[in-house]
């Protein structure tokens, strides 16, 4: 320390000016009116204001004071002037020449200055910005924190790691989760957070907690709490460990947030994507969940699928309406379910289809069985409707591939449903998916391959070919024309009957273009009888359902006849009497149009569809084909029973000639005869025969009588 006094003032006066501190000594809080000399400030003091000397005591510290803070200054000030108190500290805000604001912490207190008697103060700041800065965060934080757990759907805790989850902090959305205060938890005054804990997910809990914090990895979790009210309640709870220096756990920290309408929305999402919405039943979705996952998981158990096909509720809803067939559709998953146990359930996996899955089963005669007790409740059911259809069975092979459950398995019970009826003929009999069917099943799609080659607009190869049965008017004895009678033949399938391949083509609609080609080839034919002066036979063509219904086939028809200048008189169009149910009056009025521009029409296989005689007035046609059911009759003893006569004589009454078709005895055609038919056709008169064999059949018989 300096000894004299010229050394000890130059010392103070480098720590007034170097200290870190602002000083001001006698500076007003008005513009001071004092001699400036008298008034000292150091640097610092400058620094933190942003302010010269001259400048602070030419405005005094009251106009740079922040106007939130000067009521204050100005009263603690007055307050030391006037001997009140010794002195006074406070944090305020100081405004900077650029209009920024820095808060200093200030200390103010009496000061005397040497060789005067006047009184004066001293004012020490300290810029304390940051710190303000900081202390805001922190506030800020705090109040955000706050806000948060108010409005925390859940609660935040602090608990200890062990089996009760003792509870060192809880937050006051406590009550709002479960029913219980904050207090009642803390340190398991009354219960602990473990006895809220839904009993099946104490110890998954554990395990999950285990197996995290050796990772330190957050922690989340799902699962039900139980309320004090006994209420069940969905929570996820997310949460870390607190470590010490050791790393070892100290505690763990969280929140638990209340999920339950997410998962009653999560529940309703997957509800509605798994089952139908109108029976209430397992959807097709569902189903195929559920074999992939049993396929892998189950590999040990016996599977099988019962697949129920009411094919005919479709013509109810054409007769009665759509809510009326939805009704008993609804009404056929009520019965059903009755039958559906844990290792028996039930799908709804199309309109018309219901699907058994059966796990766990003996054996085959265990699914007949089963099949034969649905059969009954079905007819209980549709005992005034009429509804037939059909029971696939398929039994899931063990090493089946999860992969191939859509085109696989459920196309397999699919086609076995069906095949119970259209092979046996019955009602809901049953059809088991064996290697018999598999062999069914290949080859059909065997011919819907060759079918869609044929179809295609560049095929030029001749597997799908014409012949030409002869009809013959019964009163001359001469051939008066052909019908013709599409054929398939493929060197991988060999010849294929027509009750195959046209259901086929008609059900995969390949029957327009192959209809197409038929109707061309048919053509072709008639102009070759036409070139060989054979002017007055026909043709006749069998149109399907489907063509028939199809927009376009009237105009295409109409388009062929003019391209290949065909006579439409020597065109007759035969269509089963089935027809007339899609829309009588639609389908009366196409073959009216088509008698119009000059073909005739033939009703085939008259008396086993539609039974149309009670509409027979109404038909626009020309002709009626007898079908063969009725001329089998003829060979019988009694025939006084037979009808075919009555047939031909209430055609006749209408203006409609008749077909006999399938005589194959002369005594059939002697009875024919006697009734009065028109026309006959069968293998007494000729098989069917291809082109040239057909032209020369009528070059031998077209002027000699055959009888």
């Amino acid at each position: 320390m300096p000894s004299n006094t010229y050394e000890q003032a130059r010392f103070l006066g480098m720590i007034f000016e170097q200290v870190p501190i602002g000083i001001a000594i006698a500076y007003n809080y008005e513009p001071e009116s004092s001699d400036p000399a008298n008034v000292i400030i150091n640097p610092r003091y400058e620094q933190i204001t942003g302010r010269s000397k001259e400048e602070l005591i030419g405005l005094g510290w009251a106009k740079i004071t922040h106007p939130g803070d000067l009521e204050k200054a100005l009263q603690n000030f007055r307050r030391l002037q006037a001997g009140q108190i010794p002195m006074y500290a406070m944090d305020k805000r100081y405004i900077k020449p650029d209009g920024s604001i820095v808060w200093v912490h200030m200390i103010v207190a009496p000061f005397t200055l040497p060789n005067t008697e006047q009184k004066s103060h001293i004012c020490l700041i300290q810029d304390i910005t940051g710190h303000k800065a900081v202390e805001k965060a922190l506030h800020e934080s705090e109040r955000s924190k706050s806000v948060f757990l108010s409005h925390l759907p859940g609660l935040a805790y602090r608990c200890n790691k062990d089996r009760d989850w003792t509870m060192q902090y809880v937050s006051e959305g406590c009550f709002g989760l479960t029913g219980y205060p904050p207090e009642s938890l803390l340190y398991n005054r009354d219960l602990s957070y473990n006895d809220i804990i839904a009993p099946e997910y104490r110890e998954l809990l554990w395990e999950e907690w285990e197996r995290i914090l050796p990772k330190r990895l957050p922690f989340k979790y799902e699962y039900e709490i139980v309320t004090a009210t006994g209420e069940r309640k969905w929570v996820l709870e997310l949460g870390q460990g607190v470590y010490n220096e050791q790393g070892e756990v100290e505690a763990l920290e969280g929140i638990v947030l209340d999920i339950s309408d997410r998962k009653a929305m999560e529940d309703t999402l997957k509800y509605n994507s798994e089952h139908d919405s109108w029976t209430g039943l397992y959807n097709r979705n569902y189903l195929i969940s559920l074999l992939k996952k049993d396929l892998t998981q189950k590999k040990g158990l016996k599977k099988a699928l019962i697949g129920i096909n009411l094919g005919s509720i479709h013509l109810l809803t054409i007769n009665y309406g759509f809510h009326y067939s939805q009704n008993l559709i609804k009404k056929a998953a009520e019965v059903l379910s009755r039958y559906c146990k844990e290792n028996c359930l039930l799908f709804h996996t199309r309109e018309n289809r219901f699907l058994f899955y059966l796990l766990d089963y003996k054996d085959k005669n265990e699914l007949v069985a089963f099949s034969k007790t649905i059969v009954e409740a079905l007819e209980g059911v549709f005992v005034t409707d009429r509804i037939s259809g059909g029971i696939g069975i398929l039994e899931i092979a063990p090493d089946e591939s999860e992969v191939n459950i859509e085109e696989g398995l459920l196309r397999r019970v699919l086609i076995a449903s069906e095949r119970s009826v259209s092979l046996l003929g019955k009602d809901f009999e049953v059809c088991f998916c064996d290697e018999e069917l598999e062999a069914v099943i290949n080859r059909e799609r065997d011919i819907v391959e060759a079918l869609n080659y044929i179809a295609a607009e560049d095929y030029t190869n001749n597997e799908l070919y014409l012949q030409y049965q002869p009809v013959m008017d019964i009163k001359t004895g001469f051939i008066c024309g052909f019908e013709a009678l599409a054929r398939l033949r493929t060197k991988k399938l060999g010849p294929v009957s027509p009750v195959e391949f046209i259901p086929l083509a008609e059900k995969t609609k390949l029957i327009l273009p192959i209809g197409e080609k038929v109707i061309i080839q048919a053509f072709s034919f008639l102009n070759r009888l036409t070139a060989q002066g054979y002017n007055d036979i026909a043709v006749s063509i069998n149109i399907s359902a489907i063509q028939l219904l199809n927009p376009g086939f009237t105009g295409r028809l109409l388009e062929l006849v003019r391209e290949m200048q065909v006579n439409p008189e020597n065109v007759a169009i035969e269509i089963t009497e089935s027809v007339f149910v899609s829309d009588f009056d639609y389908i009366n009025n196409i073959i009216g149009k088509l008698r119009a521009a000059g073909f005739r029409i033939a009703i085939d296989d008259f008396g086993t569809g539609y039974s149309s005689l009670a509409r027979e007035e109404e038909l626009a046609v020309d002709c009626i084909k007898i079908d063969k059911h009725f001329i089998d009759k003829l060979l019988g003893q009694d025939l006084s029973k037979v009808i075919t006569g009555n047939i031909i004589s209430i055609s006749h009454k209408l203006g409609h000639c008749t077909i006999a078709e399938g005589v194959e005895h002369e005594k059939q055609l002697q009875h024919l005869k006697e009734y009065g038919c028109d026309r006959v056709q069968g293998y007494l008169i000729s098989k069917p025969l291809d082109e040239e064999d057909a032209i020369s059949f009528l070059r031998n018989n077209y002027t000699e009588k055959l009888c």
